[in-house]
């Protein structure tokens, strides 16, 4: 086995509090109460009622993904990649309901825009970890995982 950088886990406990926020604000999303939704500007209102449920599937995959990814990253489990690479297509197909759905295009402002591309950016990051650990020998394998 490869040396770990002394980077691999700082960056990787980072990435997993992102990811907790995320899985945070997912739960938070679908647990909301019927006022919580009516205290709601009529506009996101809209959005929020006509999400197709393949979004919101796609957003656990992503939230779910990325954050059992980066918890078996940190834990340097092969099997962090997949889960990453769940992860990004979450990511990929929920920005694509942002971009089919009428409603929610009529809220997508200069803020969502930079935050869906971070949230974009930072899964491509960490998949790409992910696959780098692996080709460094920074992942357990088979009999010498110890």
């Amino acid at each position: 086995m490869t040396a770990i950088a002394k980077w691999f886990y700082p960056v990787v406990v980072l990435a997993l509090l992102w990811n907790l926020m995320g899985l945070f604000a997912f739960w938070t999303d679908v647990t909301m109460q019927p006022e919580q939704i009516a205290a709601m500007p009529a506009a996101m209102q809209e959005a929020y009622q006509s999400r197709p449920l393949w979004s919101v599937l796609a957003t656990a995959a992503a939230v779910l993904g990325g954050t059992l990814g980066t918890v078996l990253l940190l834990l340097r489990l092969p099997l962090a990649t997949p889960l990453l690479v769940v992860s990004l297509l979450g990511v990929v197909l929920q920005d694509i309901s942002f971009a089919l759905d009428p409603a929610a295009r009529a809220l997508i402002d200069q803020t969502v825009i930079i935050l869906q591309s971070l949230v974009l950016l930072i899964a491509v990051a960490l998949l790409y970890l992910a696959r780098t650990a692996g080709q460094r020998g920074w992942l357990k394998t088979g009999q010498s995982a110890s």
